[in-house]
This record gives structure tokens, sequence and C-alpha cells, in this order.
């Protein structure tokens, strides 16, 4: 993930490159390889504290500059209405990503290194600067850091309510510009001088693409000064953690250590899947008692199917078995009418339960933990009578007119709502409502009674397993005779809905073939796939709409409503690779040029791990060439699915991420 001198001093390649530093917990730092924000999300110290289920933008950026001989040469970029401001990106030599953000920068014969990491498990992120080389005696850097301390939705702007106090201590500054928010401390190797000010209408031009708010203020408390000698390490630490015993020069030292320990074990035959394991540690975080997955930054919180349909691919082939069961043991205690939660809202707010097909994600992904860690007894003590709770509750009918039909297949919708993986909703307006009987739906039911089946018999529950054999075999018996669209030679996307049955060509059938082997024949499997690879098949991933479609949106841009409108009309969707390539291998066989042929759909990941967001892949992209990047830069299911799909379905090796992570 190295970035040349070439591209870091074009303006707008630095741009549209950005980096990502997680801790652990939920919060991180990110920005572009120009050092100038882009995005309202962009922030050195962005905290999601554990008693909230918000995150705060507390420091934004710092702006620096290197005085050699008494003449200042700036390292920062900021962008302001129609200026860029200062140009430090024009004197950037290279930037890598891993194992941690680093700059360098050449003024006139002297090279500065500038490095940042978030340290894991605290709100804390240290920035280091390092004298390469230099002809000077002379030389000394200047940093201010820009803070606002915002929800990391909003944006922040000049005002009288704003606290422009500090407290000073030896190594140690701290402000506090709200009070109803946490403080921030700074450790530094340096001196500080308080000198408030403002930096007014920073521009963020990927919020006015996206058709939002694009400006704010920032405000500086002062300004820190190094005299930089080449024996040392000068650092700057922003936190919010309580500093009495907080030693940042330890923690500095001790992630440094663990990661290039980690680094070590990740040479692997296939860069792609050692990049997407390497991705993988961004996204599982503990947040208070809860264990769970971030489905992406900047914007994502934690949402119920995505974490299950992630799983696998975050915790299970990398061998983090524990971490997996915490995650399942955590999402158990909220299970409430049959129902997995579907999203755990923003300010604290009760969890969202309006999913048809979390809570059978969660079933499956049970069963893919007991696979890999054939740990019976705490799947019967925990996970067993929740699976019970959600087969039963489907059975009898759950929110949103969820339920087993007399047919055996899994119905649901009311007006107004959006329950399947296609979710978009403006105002009113479901985009893509799905009610009735959606295909996915419908292979995740009966998966989830063969796991109901074959538990219950192990559990020696002879009637529950009886009771699941029975209505899998009448629900298989109705998918067969009614899901096939022959007029097509593919699978209906719903069925039963409003207007009749519906016969968009989509990537939702896939899921019959990659969770079932046993409703539908080889032949009519091989057909549902040429189907989709010559309508949906992307380098990046599936289409979500034929673009033989009338409603078909070519592009995924514009404001909200555009943006929503085209979200699952066409719109590409990396994940999608996981099914389709769990399917192409059901069906056609992984040996030999077959693996090849597998193995060459994700041939344009490997091109995008090294655009947009370094080392990560992007939630989605346009529907048409040249299938611009779009949406979330950092999605977890767009690295564990295609993840999992190399190990579990083409057979590529991995070495377990939880042997490397201990010390």
């Amino acid at each position: 993930m190295r970035i040349g001198k070439e591209d870091c001093q074009n303006l707008d390649r630095a741009l549209s490159l950005e980096w990502l530093e997680t801790n652990g917990r939920g919060g991180f730092s990110s920005g572009t390889i120009s050092g100038a924000n882009t995005r309202r999300y962009h922030a050195l110290l962005l905290t999601s504290p554990d008693s909230e289920s918000t995150r705060y933008a507390l420091v934004n950026q710092i702006e620096e500059w290197l005085q050699i001989d008494g003449e200042r040469h700036s390292l920062s970029t900021n962008l302001y209405p129609e200026a860029v401001h200062p140009l430090g990106y024009r004197h950037c030599i290279s930037f890598t990503s891993t194992p941690w953000p680093t700059w360098e920068f050449m003024y006139n014969g002297t090279a500065c290194r500038r490095e940042l990491m978030c340290v894991q498990g605290y709100d804390l992120v240290v920035v280091r600067w390092t004298v390469v080389e230099s002809t000077s005696q002379m030389l000394t850097l200047l940093v201010r850091p820009m803070l606002t301390g915002r929800d990391y939705h909003a944006l922040h702007h000049e005002n009288r309510q704003l606290s422009s106090a500090s407290t000073v201590r030896p190594e140690w500054v701290s402000w506090q510009p709200y009070h109803s928010l946490p403080p921030v401390h700074s450790f530094h190797t340096g001196l500080y001088h308080h000198t408030p000010d403002w930096y007014r209408q920073v521009q963020f031009p990927l919020e006015k693409e996206r058709g939002l708010e694009f400006q704010e203020d920032w405000w500086s408390p002062g300004e820190f000064t190094f005299e930089l000698d080449s024996s040392k390490e000068h650092v700057l630490a922003f936190t919010s953690e309580p500093i009495d015993t907080l030693d940042v020069m330890k923690l500095l030292h001790s992630e440094q250590n663990r990661r290039i320990h980690v680094r070590k074990g990740t040479a692997g035959s296939d860069c792609l899947l050692e990049s997407l394991r390497e991705a993988t540690t961004h996204y599982v975080v503990r947040q208070g008692t809860k264990q769970t997955v971030i489905a992406g930054y900047p914007w994502f919180t934690d949402w119920g199917r995505d974490t299950f349909i992630s799983l696998p691919g975050l915790c299970l082939v990398t061998g983090r078995h524990e971490v997996a069961w915490e995650i399942i043991r955590s999402f158990s205690s909220f299970v409430s009418e049959g129902m997995v939660p579907n999203r755990f809202p923003d300010a604290g707010k009760n969890p969202e339960y309006n999913s048809i097909d979390a809570s059978l994600w969660f079933i499956y992904a049970i069963d893919r933990y007991l696979a890999y860690s054939d740990d019976m007894r705490r799947v019967q003590s925990v996970a067993w009578p929740t699976i019970k709770q959600i087969l039963d509750g489907y059975r009898r009918g759950t929110r949103y007119s969820i339920h087993m039909d007399i047919d055996g297949l899994v119905a649901g919708g009311t007006p107004g709502t959006q329950l399947t993986w296609m979710d978009a909703k403006i105002g009113d307006w479901v985009v893509t409502p799905r009610h009735g009987k959606p295909v996915e739906i419908q292979a995740l039911w009966m998966k989830a009674l063969e796991i109901g089946a074959r538990l219950a018999t192990q559990f020696r529950e002879a009637h529950y397993a009886k009771d699941c054999r029975e209505d899998r075999a009448r629900a298989v018996a109705s998918f067969r005779a009614r899901f096939w669209y022959e007029n097509g030679q593919y699978l209906y996307d719903t069925i039963d809905g409003p207007a009749g049955n519906d016969t968009s060509i989509r990537p939702n059938q896939l899921y019959a073939i990659s969770l079932c082997d046993d409703v539908l024949t080889r032949e009519q499997a091989r057909r549902v796939l040429l189907v989709v690879k010559e309508h949906l098949l992307t380098p990046v991933g599936l289409r979500t709409l034929s673009p033989q479609d009338a409603r078909y949106c070519p592009r995924y841009e514009g404001g909200p409503v555009e943006r929503d409108g085209a979200y699952h009309q066409g719109t590409v969707w990396p994940f999608l690779f996981g099914p389709f390539i769990a399917s192409w291998v059901k069906t056609f066989g992984s040996t030999g040029d077959r693996k090849i042929v597998a193995r060459s759909f994700l041939h344009g990941l490997e091109d995008h791990i090294h655009e947009t967001c370094l080392g990560q892949i992007s939630e989605i992209f346009d529907g048409d060439p040249p299938h611009h990047p779009r949406g979330c830069p950092a999605q977890a299911w767009s690295i564990a699915e295609p993840l999992r799909a190399m190990v579990e379905d083409l057979g590529y090796p991995i070495t377990a991420l939880s042997a490397m992570h201990r010390q």
C-alpha cells in the first residue's frame, strides 16, 4: 500500500486516496493522503464512548509547519472556498498505510517522516515526527490542533458557547470546548503556547458531491513547538481517556511492536487474501460489555444483518472463534419476539427490529461457529434456546406480519416497511419493498429449519426435530413448485407480493444455491448462474438489477433521494461475490482450471484495494463502467464475504489471526 511521489503530489489523486486507523472500540482516525479532510467524518480523534451509542469528532486535524533555518514550510493541506491552503502535499514524496499511516516530506535536503497510529483498546491517537536526514542545524516543528467537539454526523460552526480555556501541566495540556462532551487531553514532547483562533469555512467536497452541507469552522486552541533532533522521537497524542495513569510512550511502543509482530505472520501466496485478512481487524470491536461488528467506516455502526453475514469471514475463517462466540452471545440477549435486532441506533435509542433476514442469518452464523469450534456445550446452553425462539417466532408470526405461511414458506411485509437487505427508504417511499415471499428469505428459512432439525436431534429433542424436518419438507416442495420462472430460466425474486410474482433479475436467487443443496436441480442452478453472470456480474461485485430493466440506475450519485433511489436498482455490491462464488463452485467445481476461473472473478478487487480507502473495499460501486466506488469506503461484508469465499469455497489456506495476536 505504498504511494509514490507522483501520486502524493497530484492533488486530485492525493485527495481521492484515504487512510483508516481504528481502535477496537468503535472509534477511529481517518483522512486523505494529501492531509486535507474531504468528509465530515475525517478526523484524528473520533471517539465512541462506552456509555453511549454515538461518536464524537473531537480533534479534526493538525496543521504543521517545518521551520528550516528560520524559514517555514508547511506539511499540511486544507480546502477552503476556491482555495487550497497551505500546499504541504507538494512536498510529500511517499505515503504508506501499513503497518500504520506514514508520510515522508522533503524540503531543500531535509527529509521528515510523520507517522500516525491509533492504540488498540484506547481512545488515543499518536502522531510522531522523525528527522530522516538534514543538512540544517536549526529545525523546528510547529503544530496547531483543530478541534470541534460534535456528533460525527454533524458540522461545527463558530459560536460563543465554546470554552477557550486550557489546563496546562507537565507534558500535558487539556481543553474542553463544550462541557457536555469529553475533554481532550494532549500529551506532547515539546512546548505549548495557548493562542486560540478560528479556522473558518473548511470545505468537504465529498459531502458536497453527496448533496449535503459541506462547510464547517474549526477552533484551534494553540500551538505546539518541537525543536527537532534526529536522535529523538517527537510525539503529539490526543485522547479523551483519564490521563492520571496513561503512559503514552509505553502504549505507543507496545502498539508498534504488536503490529510488527502481526505483519510478520501475514506473508502468503495470495496478496488479495492477505490484504482482506488484515483488513478484518478493523471491524470487530468491543463497546462496553458488548462485542459487535462495525458495518462500515466512517458512518455505519453495528447492524444485525451485516454482523452475521460478515461473521464467518471476519472471525471464523481467520481463527477468531472466541470473538465470534462473544458476538453471538452479545446479540442473543437482545432477541425479542423471535427477532434479532437489525440495528443499534445512535444516541442510545432502542434497538430496531425491522429485518426479516437478520434473525435467520444469526442462526446460520451459529451453525458455522459450531462447525469451526465444535463448541457444543455453549451452543446448547446459550444459542439453542435463542434459535428455538426465532424458529417458533416465525412459525406463529411476529412483527411486520413476518410468519410461516400455510405452504411452509416465510412471508412478510407491511405498508411503509423495508425488511430485506434491499432496504432503501425515502420518506414514505420504500424503493424495493419486496413484500410477500422474497427468494433469499426462503433459502435462509430452509437452512434454519435444517439446522434446527440437526441440533434438536443432537440435543435429544426428537419432537422438535420432527417438526423442523416436516416444516422444511413442505417449504422445499413449495419452493420447487413455485419459484422457478420458466420463461426466463431463473428464479422469481419475490412471489405472492401485492403485484404478484416479481420477475426482476436480481442476485438474491443465488442464496437458493449457496445455502441449500436440494431445492434446484443442477441444470436449474447452472441456468441461474449463467443468467446472473450475463446480467449482474462485474469486476467489482454483482449488480442489484439487470441493466435491461427499465428501473436500472447506472450510477449512484446526486443527493440523498437520487442515491437512495439507485441503492438497490443496479448499484454493484462486492459482498455478493460471496454467494456467487459459493454457488459457482457448487455447480461447476473448483479444481484445476475451474478454480482459476472462479478466482478470476475477484480480480477487480485486487485493483480496488489500492484505491479509495487503502487496504479496504468500498460498500458499493456504480452499475455501469468504470464502476466508480461509492458509499462507505470501508465496508465489513465487502471484506468478509470475498475472504470467506476464497477460504471456504476456493480452498485458499489462511493463517489464524488469533495465533498472531498472542504476545
